[in-house]
């Protein structure tokens, strides 16, 4: 029967000359794949640098040919232009603000103010942006929104004539306008309340006229009641109409008669 032992270690016949030689390949094999390594993450890293600047010049192309439709006011080839630059460059602030003028430009003010909104998102900082929302809130009637961007992209830039002569001055004159259109139908609405309720007469239901006026009705309602009229037809056909007393005694013979009230 055969006995176990002891397993021999492997590569205690192996010489130190092989085993060192064995390393020295296997570090270099080791350098060759890092170095592979490297080479495969700086391709890729190259690569989509490449297709970043690619995606950045297309849409600086479809920009600048947007633009030019859009000075020949060829407002829908110019937006559909900025669509395709969008999808290259999404979060390009320009390209929003510049379709937002553009939606003005074809009274399209609900899209005009979102892809404004899109662009104060995407530049918080840019003084047009805020303007071109502020111009394009107007255009809703949303006056007092308005201001408030104007304010917010002269905060950015104060020194621009623009926002601060026209765009604000004029949100402001409608604003006061707005104001006073509300308080003169205020105003009105109250006048016509208080008039209403001047037209109702009030009565003294207690003074000496009302009180005779009363007495007069109640005396006629009892005359009438102390008196009844009575239509008699004959059967000949004769119509007769006779007022009897309550206290009558007497009717006429019911067999010639035909009696109606």
């Amino acid at each position: 029967m055969a006995s176990f032992g002891w397993k021999r270690k492997i590569g205690e016949k192996v010489s130190k000359a092989t085993s060192q030689q064995f390393e020295a390949e296997a570090a270099d094999d080791k350098d060759l794949a890092d170095e592979d390594d490297a080479n495969w993450v700086h391709q890729t890293k190259r690569r989509k640098e490449v297709l970043l600047e690619d995606c950045v010049k297309r849409s600086k192309e479809l920009k600048d040919e947007g633009a030019n439709l859009a000075e020949n006011r060829r407002y829908r080839e110019a937006i559909h232009k900025w669509d395709e630059a969008l999808q290259l460059t999404p979060e390009d602030a320009t390209l929003y603000e510049m379709k937002s003028q553009v939606l003005m430009s074809l009274h399209e003010m609900f899209p005009a103010v979102h892809a404004a909104e899109m662009a104060v998102q995407r530049n918080p900082r840019s003084w047009d942006a805020w303007q071109t929302l502020g111009r394009a809130q107007l255009g809703l009637g949303e006056i007092a929104l308005a201001i408030r961007s104007f304010q917010v992209s002269l905060h950015i830039f104060p020194m621009n004539p623009e926002v601060w002569k026209e765009d604000l001055s004029w949100a402001r004159k409608l604003y006061e306008q707005q104001k006073a259109t509300k308080t003169e139908a205020v105003q009105a609405l109250a006048n016509k309340i208080e008039l209403a309720q001047e037209s109702i007469p009030d009565y003294d239901f207690e003074s000496d006229e009302i009180v005779a006026v009363c007495a007069a009705i109640a005396e006629k309602e009892k005359a009438l009641s102390a008196a009844k009229t009575v239509v008699i037809v004959s059967a000949s056909g004769t119509v007769e109409t006779v007022t009897e007393k309550e206290d009558c005694p007497t009717t006429p013979d019911e067999t010639l008669f035909i009696r109606a009230r």
